[in-house]
C-alpha cells in the first residue's frame, strides 16, 4: 500500500486528544489514530448512502403511502410504556 504525506493542522485541544488516545496504547502513533477516523468515516457515510437507497427503493415500491407522524409517535410511545 503506497503512503501519501499529508499536514494537518489542529487545535491545541485535538492535538491533546491524539496524543492521549496514542498515550493510552489505543494506537501506535498519530497516523494510525488518522486512519482509524478516515475508515469510521467511509463507513458511516457507506452506511448513510445504503439507507438513503432502502428509503429511495421504498418510496418507489407500490406499497408506498404517507406517513402517519401521529400513529408512528403512538406506537413508539406504546413501545415505551410497556417496556418498563
Amino acid at each position: 500500500m503506497v503512503m501519501h504525506r499529508k499536514t494537518v493542522a489542529l487545535t491545541g485541544q485535538q492535538d491533546l486528544w491524539i496524543k492521549e488516545q496514542v498515550g493510552q496504547g489505543h494506537f501506535g502513533n498519530d497516523s494510525e489514530n488518522f486512519r482509524d477516523l478516515i475508515n469510521r468515516d467511509q463507513q458511516a457515510f457507506a452506511r448513510v448512502i445504503a439507507l438513503r437507497q432502502a428509503l429511495n427503493a421504498g418510496a418507489l415500491s407500490a406499497n408506498a403511502k404517507p406517513l402517519d407522524m401521529s400513529g408512528i409517535k403512538q406506537a413508539a410511545r406504546c413501545r415505551f410504556y410497556s417496556e418498563d
